[in-house]
Formats: C-alpha cells, sequence, structure tokens
C-alpha cells in the first residue's frame, strides 16, 4: 500500500495557534509526531520525556498535548515532539481516538466503531 497522507489541523490547547498541514499516517507509531518547529510555533509545552524504540534503535523524545483535527473529526491528544521528523504524523493511538483506520484496500482512512467494553 502506499503512503497515506492527510490534511491535518493541528492546535495548541486553547486551540488559538492552529497549523493546517499535510501529515503521514503512521500505524506503526504509537503517538502522533509533531516536528519541533511547528510545535514551538503553537507554543505546545512538552511535560514528560519518553524512551522510544525507532528502526534505527531507542531515542527520547519530549511528549506535549495538542488538539487534532483530521477529516472534521476533533480530539485532544498527546503528541512527540521531534528534532529528527521533519513532516507531521498521525500515530495509531490518535487515530483510534478519531474513530478512525486506514482501508487498505483504498488507502484512505475510513470510520470505524469506537469500542466501550
Amino acid at each position: 500500500m502506499a503512503h497515506v497522507w492527510v490534511e491535518v489541523r493541528i492546535c495548541s490547547l486553547d486551540e488559538k495557534l492552529c497549523e493546517d498541514v499535510k501529515a503521514l499516517v503512521d500505524t506503526g507509531t504509537t503517538l502522533s509526531v509533531v516536528p519541533r518547529r511547528l510545535a514551538e510555533k503553537l507554543g505546545l509545552k512538552p511535560h514528560r520525556i519518553d524512551t522510544v524504540e525507532t528502526g534505527a534503535g531507542t531515542i527520547t523524545l519530549e511528549r506535549a498535548a495538542a488538539v487534532i483535527y483530521v477529516e472534521n473529526r476533533k480530539c485532544i491528544t498527546e503528541v512527540w515532539v521531534s528534532d529528527i521528523v521533519d513532516k507531521p504524523l498521525v500515530g495509531a493511538t490518535t487515530l483510534e481516538m478519531l474513530g478512525l483506520v486506514v482501508d487498505p484496500r483504498t488507502g484512505k482512512l475510513k470510520e470505524v466503531p469506537l469500542l466501550f467494553y
């Protein structure tokens, strides 16, 4: 399957600062990722540091909170702030919170039911 890119709005928690960007959907990433320059522009404040496994080894990333809109759906979610990644990534947790998955047949996002067991 080809890369899945979506239009995303990323905002500060108070939604006073927002940026519309193209983001890569990365279902192999737990949290969404925001490049540091964008996080600083939006005033996202890191509140912890995580140790994260990557294909190239273990790295540390700061974690912050943001408001993310994808396909007219909104969620408040935690994001990693990266000095390495230069494009926003939409991770698996954000997709699940929004009730979306990648449809492997179409390469597009589709709605799925939220689960409460």
